[in-house]
């Protein structure tokens, strides 16, 4: 299990285990599935297929909607390796499990990662089934000390201090909008917030992350993001918007329905991230 002291080491030992079993595929971009969205998997050409379980120090996906394995092949003619599934700190890891895939991916050569999640809007222009670049984040956990670079640094992987300001990327958002435009997607560029969770929102703190600038809110994403910019990757991070938050009202999100509507939006988002792919 990964941990700040052994992390380096775990991470090679998951590369050395996953190396030998990519045969010919060199994938150079890394797609994290969220919740409902693991159909893009289905998409890969030439697929082999890991679960995380036999991985060195990879942890168990028990959130619903996620399939728990690594799939590894082409989507729109580039190497891609995709995890279908993640870990969330809600689940009762640490950040340094959450995150410790993007390390392995980053160890393997991936200089590109993909990010999708399911979120909520806040932002009243949105509506249910767009499509969201994120062009910055709130970092609510890591701003109350749960950050996945606290602790020792390796300099190996990245810096001690890291700027984040220009965490995603700002081309692969300019693809993203003008491939969405052509496929005739609605698609915005706004800030997420990640908060915790498992429970939603209150509508108190609806009206809180408002007036704070945000446009979306999920309970994952920006660790894993973090932790790519760390090892120098470029980041795309697409949040399908699957209820509506409305702090006026009394209708309350629900699990079932964000995983529903996440497979409902899913082949939109396959059709994006395969336009995408191509020119990155």
């Amino acid at each position: 299990m990964p941990t700040v002291d052994n992390l380096t080491q775990l991470t090679r030992h998951a590369q050395e285990f996953i190396q030998p079993l990519l045969g010919d595929r060199h994938p150079t971009v890394g797609i994290i599935l969220g919740s409902g969205l693991g159909g893009l998997a289905d998409e890969i050409e030439d697929p082999i297929t890991i679960p995380y379980h036999v991985i060195p120090g990879f942890v168990g996906s028990t959130a619903p909607g996620h399939a728990g394995r690594l799939v590894i092949g082409q989507l729109g003619g580039k190497g891609v390796l995709a995890m279908q599934g993640r870990f969330h700190f809600y689940e009762g890891h640490d950040m340094a499990q959450v995150t410790f895939p993007v390390r392995v991916m980053r160890a393997l050569g991936i200089g590109t990662l993909v990010v999708t999640n399911a979120a909520g809007g806040l932002n009243p222009t949105f509506q249910t089934g767009d499509l969201m670049a994120l062009n910055d984040h709130i970092f609510l956990p890591g701003m109350a000390g749960q950050n996945p670079l606290r602790g020792p640094n390796d300099d190996s992987l990245g810096p001690r201090f890291l700027p984040v300001v220009n965490s995603y990327t700002q081309e692969l958002r300019d693809i993203a909008q003008e491939e969405a435009n052509k496929l005739g997607i609605r698609f915005h560029q706004g800030t997420y917030v990640m908060l915790t969770g498992p429970n939603f929102e209150t509508r108190a703190e609806m009206r809180m992350l408002r007036a704070w600038g945000a446009d979306a809110v999920g309970m994952s994403t920006v660790p894993e993001v973090i932790v790519a910019v760390h090892g120098g990757m470029r980041v795309l991070g697409i949040s399908t918007i699957t209820n509506t938050l409305n702090p006026d009202t009394t209708v309350e999100a629900n699990g079932e329905e964000v995983i529903e509507v996440g497979k409902m939006v899913g082949p939109r988002l396959v059709s994006l991230v395969k336009a995408i792919l191509p020119r990155i």
